[in-house]
């Protein structure tokens, strides 16, 4: 058969294939004779055996082959395709069904009023400390509204507003998947959406009110007028301050109408939907003013942009500083501050636990039916209010000296086992002082900072240059100005000086502390390295995070709250177990629920390091900067007290930050402008020619504490130094040192029970050497040397000393 004939036979043959060639015709075929052979047909049963014996050779080494096979059948491009378009099928149909089966809901103004229920606040026991949440709007037409100001919230939301449907698919997209997902919402929503969600349905982050929102914002953009949806959305808003509505807005933060609003004062209002409560400048960090500040100029270029404004009118606007706010009903006194406490750490938890926005929180928890019990303790808030009346705020005379009306304090009291904040003071009053002194960061701690050196040294078992460990009775160079060295021997280009500019000479880590010598934790921050000092103030609970490890920061320049430092010194207190101060002890609601965090965490810092660092602290109160306040005070009863006092070198800021075993609180005086609110220095503040920490702070620290702790708690230390378990001694440098020898031993072993905290009944030598001495001093011990031996190095390499 030729070729010809055999695509005949198959055309004709269908599935079968021609007869194969004998090899009687292949040979004649290759011997070029015309002659063929046609061998005999293929067997009937042929092809199901050729199936039968692919199907055997699949199962043993063709496996893989046929496994692919079966693959690419299952998975073919045509099947894909096909699933994609059924499941976008299903997706539409199911969209359509949705879309004629949610209507607009009807004029929903007296349901959302519902909503708006008061929050209830209540201290610890349950009694009622406030109900806040009255309404304050004012619905307004928006032809009231100047049109400049109309198009900054377009601008600041949804430039595309005048032309889009009414929804962002992909941002809407993004949401339900984060919502699905479980992360929450990300933005992404249209200002239609934004006013259906705040008019017609409410806060909660699921799937379906964000369906449901989609489909009712595509019938909104139907059936209303841009203006409307528009007049709707800045009508419906939370702007912060109680506020909720563009002139409610206006009054609270300008003190004028809607309709009198400048440019620039309506850029800040729709910058300000962002973030209410953080962007709030009367109460904002310098973060928080800087995010407002860009988010303003943010929304005036986009106006540019967009021709709503020109280039000129935008370089002539200046960033408008809003006015102080109103007094706002139930939170006169220090309620305001423990309120905007409470709902901040609630928004905190919702944005975590629900993976929303801070605006979104905020939205979720204001005037939203809340009943939040605070930790706070009903006595020990009055105690300390009256404690800060009696040690501060009626001994200053505005009248007779000026500086006096600059001065505020601030303070927050926290249980150490439990970290509940069971007493905060946030300033005289909420309604004459906006921003809480208690949780504000823009004040320097100063020398409170220098424990936080110490712990640093112990936990990282650092030495001193020379290779000497860094204990509580390592001596170093007290001398003022004396310059900082790195481990080079060069000088790094620091020289702080000590308070009075005085000179201590060669003093131990436990005197320095006493004293609070600044050139001695400058040199001991470098010796461990101040990356790792910056490290352990994050661990304790310092905000480090735009802070540099430069020596500087041994003085304690960077910023931080009273809340901060009883924190810090809580988890200190709390033997390195980390402690976040939490107002939070239960938040309620009819329709959802919120778990509060336990606010002791893992330990941080080990316990040797928190106890010594505790017991060289009870040195500062016995022989220190603190004692005449504290220590010496009449009604302290038997208690047991470390702290630290910290005093800025400008004095705009004094603290004492103390404790006792079962409470720690924090005391901080700063310098406010009473106009301007710029930080301002304290000098002759109530007649005091500096204002210390041993000062003010320190008196209002004893008033209150030594009247609501128990005096019969001892510290449970596991260390073998400091002052608490063993006298406190300085050296004095000569010939042939000698020391004060105290009258009873001291403890020499590690303790296994609360150690003694008795001290020598004669006061130990503290004065500094009068001669430098020319060889390293080996000062004589007391009769019991103790177990952790005087470590002399001034803080320099051998060569210098």
């Amino acid at each position: 058969m030729g070729r010809a004939e055999e695509r005949r036979a198959r055309q004709h043959g269908g599935r079968r294939a021609a007869p194969r060639r004998s090899s009687g015709m292949q040979s004649a075929a290759a011997g070029g004779e015309s002659a063929t052979v046609v061998g005999p047909p293929a067997a009937p049963g042929g092809r199901a055996a050729a199936r039968r014996a692919a199907k055997a050779a699949g199962k043993g080494g063709g496996r893989g082959a046929g496994g692919k096979g079966r693959i690419r059948r299952l998975f073919t491009w045509k099947k894909i395709l096909g699933t994609f378009l059924g499941v976008c099928l299903l997706g539409i149909g199911a969209f359509i069904a949705l879309y004629l089966y949610v209507d607009i809901p009807k004029d929903n103004a007296a349901a959302q009023a519902a909503q708006r229920q008061s929050n209830v606040y209540k201290y610890s026991d349950g009694s009622t400390l406030a109900r806040d949440g009255k309404v304050n709007r004012e619905i307004v037409d928006l032809s009231k509204v100047p049109k400049k100001v109309q198009y900054t919230f377009v601008a600041a939301e949804n430039k595309t507003f005048y032309n889009d449907s009414g929804i962002d698919l992909k941002g809407t997209a993004r949401g339900l998947l984060n919502t699905m997902m479980g992360k929450g919402a990300q933005g992404g929503s249209t200002i239609t959406q934004q006013y259906v969600k705040n008019y017609y349905l409410s806060q909660e982050q699921t799937v379906s009110r964000k369906l449901k929102e989609m489909v009712i914002s595509l019938k909104v953009d139907r059936q209303m007028s841009k203006d409307a949806i528009l007049a709707g959305y800045i009508n419906t808003s939370y702007y912060g301050r109680g506020a909720y509505g563009i002139q409610a807005a206006a009054q609270a933060y300008y003190r004028v109408d809607a309709e009198k609003l400048s440019v620039a004062q309506g850029a800040y209002l729709a910058a300000l939907l962002q973030a209410p409560s953080q962007y709030d400048w009367q109460a904002a960090t310098d973060t928080g003013k800087k995010l407002v500040t860009n988010r303003w100029n943010y929304v005036l270029n986009n106006m540019v942009e967009e021709g709503w404004l020109t280039k000129a009118e935008r370089q002539e606007l200046k960033f408008p500083v809003p006015k102080e706010p109103k007094p706002t009903a139930g939170r006169e006194g220090q309620k305001g501050y423990l309120i905007e406490l409470a709902n901040r750490q609630l928004e905190d938890q919702l944005m975590k636990q629900e993976g929303i926005t801070r605006s979104q929180a905020e939205a979720e928890v204001v005037d939203q039916g809340w009943t939040i019990t605070l930790n706070i303790d009903k006595k020990k808030q009055a105690e300390l209010e009256k404690a800060v009346k009696a040690q501060l705020t009626s001994k200053l005379d505005k009248k007779k000296r000026p500086v006096d009306a600059d001065i505020q304090a601030g303070a927050v009291s926290v249980d150490p086992a439990t970290g509940k904040v069971v007493a905060l003071y946030g300033g005289v009053d909420y309604f004459k002082h906006y921003t809480s002194n208690a949780t504000r960061t823009d004040y320097q701690p100063a020398s409170t900072f220098k424990p936080v050196i110490l712990a640093a040294a112990l936990e990282e078992n650092a030495k001193t240059q020379s290779g000497k460990p860094i204990t509580a009775n390592t001596i170093y160079d007290g001398t003022s100005k004396r310059p900082v060295v790195d481990s080079n021997g060069d000088k790094v280009g620091f020289a702080p000086e000590n308070e009075d500019d005085r000179n201590y000479g060669d003093i131990t880590v436990q005197t320095a502390m006493n004293k609070s010598v600044n050139s001695v934790f400058a040199q001991m921050g470098v010796d461990v390295g101040m990356e790792y000092v910056m490290d352990v103030a994050a661990k304790l609970g310092m905000d480090t995070t735009n802070e540099q490890a430069v020596p500087a920061q041994t003085l304690g320049t960077m910023g931080a709250s009273p809340l901060q430092m009883a924190g810090v010194y809580a988890t200190l207190d709390n033997h390195g177990k980390k402690v976040t101060p939490s107002i939070l002890k239960k938040a309620e609601h009819n329709s959802r629920k919120v778990d509060v965090p336990n606010p002791i965490g893992e330990e941080v810092i080990s316990r040797e390091a928190a106890d010594s660092v505790t017991s060289v602290l009870t040195g500062v109160v016995d022989d220190g900067t603190a004692q005449t306040s504290v220590a010496n005070n009449p009604k302290r009863d038997g208690q047991k007290v470390a702290g630290k006092t910290g005093t800025s070198d400008d004095n705009k800021s004094a603290w004492f930050t103390g404790y006792t075993p079962d409470l720690v609180t924090s005391v901080g005086l700063f310098g406010e402008d009473d106009k301007t609110h710029a930080q301002t220095k304290m000098y002759g503040a109530g007649g005091e020619e500096r204002v210390n920490g041993g000062g003010f702070p320190a008196q209002i620290w004893a008033a209150y504490m030594f009247g609501v702790t128990k005096t019969d708690a001892r510290f449970d230390l596991e260390t073998d130094q400091g002052a608490a378990v063993q006298p406190t001694w300085t050296p004095t440098p000569s010939q042939e040192p000698t020391t004060q020898e105290p009258t009873e031993e001291p403890t020499t072993q590690k303790p296994t029970e609360t150690p003694t905290t008795e001290e020598p009944t004669e006061t130990p030598t503290t004065e500094p050497p009068t001669e430098e001495p020319t060889t390293e001093p080996a000062p004589t011990a007391p009769t019991d040397e103790p177990t952790d031996p005087i470590t002399l190095d001034p803080g320099r390499p051998d060569e210098d000393q």
